[in-house]
């Protein structure tokens, strides 16, 4: 199967100086490409003198990660894409097992492996982690981070089971799939876009899997800390802009309601926790999101067919107030 992996580069010099390298050493057969978002530093000329057999791809603007991955894949013709974020060191035959899921499973269109913290090696990392889900209100989460607890690995999803999403540090998507599907919504710019596209999948009828057969490692808040105002704008924003595009029939409007209210108390909370900026991002968010609500309503009457929730429990009822913090508890 052809494979391609390709890491989104925006100004990463130090980053591909760190990382690039596990790739290059480890990704086998496959084509490696840096597709380069306008950067302004010297990243593409060292990745040209150090790492010749890295194709470049040179995206004339800088586009986030939506857009800066659909300008760089529309012209590949590879088989399996595999979308890496350039703070991620990867390990011997870590493409192995997952290559192999798909070659088995022709309904497979996305996956992800392992993700671990490059920081603290021994625990999951936010963004990922062992697979991700939606909850009833519409909130993301995953198997080993629910919210602000990381799980220490102990093989405890050492296995491979069907996920709602697929972490964009490390997703795999068969590139016909990931065209049918429409891409990367845009809008989003950066931050959830990769469960608004697993999303779509599913309503597709595909499946999208977590592998735990092989392990990468995520250094994670390369692009945006996760104190930057900036993470939570995005955030928020685009959870709402999620909704209203996947969530089917009038039960969008009750549960857009109720999400505008719980983000008014995460707000409320912030702003108690002396984090001003957070607080005003979420309100920009919301006018944001308002802004873009007739491009998004549009959208969603687009899309033909939706598929409803993984799991219909709410994770901030569960963790808040009755403190199960773990994967482990939310399944009981």
């Amino acid at each position: 199967m052809k494979t391609a992996v390709i890491i989104l580069n925006w100004n990463g010099k130090n980053l591909l100086e760190t990382y690039l390298p596990s790739v290059v050493a480890y990704s086998g057969d496959a084509t490696v490409y840096v597709a380069d978002n306008a950067s302004t530093d010297d990243s593409v000329a060292y990745v040209q003198r150090e790492f010749p057999s890295v194709e470049i791809i040179q995206n004339a603007t800088n586009g986030g990660y939506a857009k800066g991955y659909n300008d760089a894949l529309q012209h590949l013709d590879e088989t399996l894409l595999v979308l890496l974020n350039s703070d991620v060191a990867v390990t011997k035959n870590w493409l192995v097992p997952v290559v192999k899921a798909f070659q088995q499973e022709e309904n497979l269109a996305a996956a992800q492996p392992k993700i671990l913290d490059d920081k603290k090696k021994t625990h999951f990392e936010y963004a990922g982690a062992a697979g991700g889900f939606i909850d009833a209100l519409g909130y993301p989460y995953c198997r080993g981070r629910i919210f602000n607890t990381i799980e220490e690995d102990k093989g405890q999803y050492d296995d491979t089971v069907s996920i709602f999403w697929a972490t964009g540090a490390c997703l795999f998507i068969r590139n016909l799939d990931f065209k049918e599907a429409g891409g990367f919504d845009e809008t989003f710019f950066t931050h959830q876009e990769e469960v608004d596209l697993c999303w779509r999948l599913r309503g597709l009828g595909k499946e999208v899997k977590y592998i735990g057969g092989t392990t990468v490692y995520h250094l994670g808040g390369a692009t945006l800390e996760t104190q930057n105002p900036k993470k939570t704008f995005y955030n928020f924003r685009n959870s709402l802009l999620m909704i209203v595009k996947n969530v089917s029939g009038i039960k969008v409007v009750p549960l857009l309601l109720l999400r505008m209210v719980l983000d008014g108390i995460a707000a409320l909370q912030l702003l108690l926790q002396a984090k001003p900026s957070h607080f005003f991002a979420v309100f920009k968010a919301h006018f944001s999101f308002y802004y873009l609500l007739p491009r998004c309503v549009s959208k969603r009457k687009n899309i033909k067919k939706r598929r409803g929730y993984a799991a219909q429990k709410s994770i901030v009822w569960q963790y808040f107030i009755k403190r199960q913090r773990l994967f482990s508890d939310l399944i009981k």
